[in-house]
């Protein structure tokens, strides 16, 4: 028997979307490895703010129990020429982070090169206000 979708576009559907409260990730610089405990809650700008972290502190495809959705590519960068680096990564941090819903845009990116490394320092507008931010990486 072939199941009948009649109806099946015309139904209503109402999308929720999911709370943006999570656990909080505490730092705690005593060693070379960074560990972290987790403390309390957050959400909302919090929240985000956490999540573009782990993002961005995740390579893309490495780490199985991520979806191929998650995290940024920079190892292939690592070697090639600065000229490349820059613009490539910044297109690689705006594609990281609007897989998100709960990123709008990224823009605002300000570069600074010493040496092989790349300072840089970027604004994320979310759902629940701006974040501006600033990271540093050795090529």
């Amino acid at each position: 028997m072939i199941p009948s979708t009649n109806g099946f576009l015309s139904t209503d559907y109402t999308i929720t979307e999911q709370p943006s409260l999570t656990y909080a990730l505490s730092g705690i610089a005593d060693d070379s490895f960074g560990k972290y405990t987790v403390a309390g809650q957050v959400d909302e700008l919090e929240s985000v703010r956490q999540a573009i972290y782990k993002i961005l502190s995740t390579e893309r495809y490495k780490y199985v129990m991520y979806s191929w959705n998650y995290g940024i590519e920079l190892l292939d960068l690592y070697g090639e020429p600065i000229t490349y680096v820059i613009p490539e990564i910044q297109r690689r941090i705006i594609e990281a982070l609007l897989m998100d819903d709960r990123v709008n845009d990224v823009d605002n990116f300000i570069f600074d090169t010493k040496g092989r490394v790349i300072s840089m320092e970027f604004e994320v507008y979310t759902v629940f206000g701006k974040i501006a931010l600033e990271r540093a990486v050795n090529f």
